[in-house]
């Protein structure tokens, strides 16, 4: 029982160390390391979906081969009727021809993302930045410090003459 709650002690102590512990600090450097991982991941999705896309081609181009290579029908369940021829829908009286039925549009074309390219963002050099700038010439002491005179002004020595 002794162990047990040495334990537990101990856990609750290093748990309460670890919750004061900041945050890192993370320098420049790691975070243009960082930019460039998540560019990496971004361009890496865009890859895969390219893959993707063109493996779906592959299949529905194979699907259709098929498809059209094997009688109509065979393919058509006997129950349902064949289909009846279409006829041209008659035009409005404003003389505009109607579209019987729009075929489906076409699938997008696979987009290839290209080859990985990263480009930092574009960082002053400390030239630009004033960091090598020389100190401004100096208009007023270095002291912040009010005079004594200024902090508390003294009261006159003699009173001032009366006029009569």
């Amino acid at each position: 029982m002794k162990k047990f709650l040495l334990t537990a002690a101990a856990l609750a102590a290093c748990s309460m160390a670890l919750a004061k512990i900041p945050p890192p600090v993370l320098d420049d450097a790691a975070k243009a390391k960082a930019a460039e991982t998540a560019a990496k991941t971004a361009w890496q999705a865009k890859v895969d979906g390219y893959l993707l896309c063109k493996a779906q081609d592959r299949v529905a181009a194979a699907y259709k081969k098929t498809a059209t290579a094997k009688p109509a029908a065979a393919m058509a369940p006997a129950a349902m009727p064949a289909a009846a021829p279409a006829t041209p829908a008659a035009a409005p009286a404003s003389g505009t021809p109607v579209v019987a039925s729009a075929a489906p549009p076409g699938p997008a074309a696979c987009a290839d993302p290209g080859p990985f390219a990263y480009a930092p963002p574009d960082q002053k050099p400390l030239e630009t930045s004033g960091a090598h700038s020389p100190a401004p010439t100096a208009a007023s002491p270095p002291s912040v410090k009010a005079p004594s005179a200024e902090m508390a002004p003294s009261k006159p020595a003699t009173a001032p003459a009366k006029k009569s």
